[in-house]
């Protein structure tokens, strides 16, 4: 696949903002959209190029990804559908003044997209707008405890969208991370006329957690241990995100700092079998008062060279 400069082809810099970008494509589209160029392949190549290369620098997420990967491995990751799913061509030429468009003798001007950019595609056809509009994709915050996305959980959620209030349910997958998005088909703006409605993203944010943090699919405790179990060696009780209890051995010697791996005990593998594993962090506790017999005894011990 030989690689595809969309600045170039829109004719801005890399650093353009989305009001250049915008105004790039009009100009372009105005020129080469196949109303006005009707039976001219070389012209329907062009906006179909154009419309590709707007498709991808108008979403912030895509022209991220293609700018830090590069044409190639950005192709390698979108197909054509994706490059064009979210992207109504239909509403944003319309916002260009093509609904209207003129060809002389009172005809409106149309063109299908899904026949032209391959079938499959969910755009649509400029009749005026008698065929409707596919609803609008929506985006939600979805703010879920450690414990659920570490173990996974349902959620109902109730939210104001664009064309009224939206009851959904979903599922939380075990080992989901901040920043993963959901995608529930279906559950965005409704559509107009026979278009579908759009889908539902949700954006996740995973709450802190006094207690355990997270490393990959890893989880880290503190473990508390005593300054007499440190150098004689003991057993402790440490939590396990279920809520239960572990007791755990503690070597003699043992250092401050030093980790103490149970396995299986971490998170879910997202969509994989599994667990992480859980690491005790071992905090020596060194107390700050001492009684008197207390303190002839460390006193003592320091007279050992301890």
């Amino acid at each position: 696949m030989s690689s595809k400069d969309y600045y170039k082809m829109l004719g801005v810099d890399k650093g353009a903002d989305d009001k250049t970008i915008k105004n790039a494509y009009r100009k372009l589209a105005m020129k080469y959209h196949p109303d006005k160029n009707q039976g001219d392949k070389a012209a329907e190549d062009k906006f179909k190029e154009i419309s590709e290369a707007y498709a991808v620098l108008s979403d912030k997420e895509k022209r991220q990804k293609y700018d830090m990967f590069g044409s190639d491995k950005f192709h390698q990751q979108y197909s054509q559908e994706d490059i064009f799913r979210d992207v109504d061509l239909g509403d944003i030429l319309r916002g260009f003044g093509f609904g209207g468009f003129s060809t002389g003798g009172g005809r409106q001007a149309h063109v299908n997209f899904s026949d032209m950019f391959g079938g499959g595609m969910n755009f649509n056809s400029m009749h005026g707008g008698m065929s409707g509009h596919r609803g609008r994709d929506l985006t939600h915050k979805l703010i879920v405890s450690f414990r659920e996305a570490v173990l996974g959980g349902g959620r109902d959620l109730s939210f104001r969208a664009p064309d009224g209030i939206k009851n959904v349910s979903v599922k939380i997958p075990a080992g989901i991370e901040t920043g993963k998005r959901l995608r529930l088909a279906g559950k965005g703006e409704s559509g107009t006329g026979n278009q579908p409605a759009g889908d539902l993203y949700l954006e996740v944010v995973v709450q802190s957690d006094p207690i355990f943090e997270r490393d990959g699919d890893d989880l880290i405790v503190k473990g508390r241990v005593s300054f007499t179990q440190a150098i004689l060696g003991g057993k402790i009780e440490i939590p396990t995100i279920e809520g239960e209890a572990k007791t755990i051995k503690i070597p003699a010697g043992t250092q401050s700092g030093t980790k103490i791996r149970i396995k299986g005990q971490g998170a879910k593998r997202l969509g994989h079998s599994g667990r992480g594993d859980l690491y005790v962090v071992v905090h020596i506790s060194v107390p700050k008062k001492l009684t008197a017999p207390q303190k002839k005894m460390i006193e003592e011990l320091e007279k050992e060279g301890l």
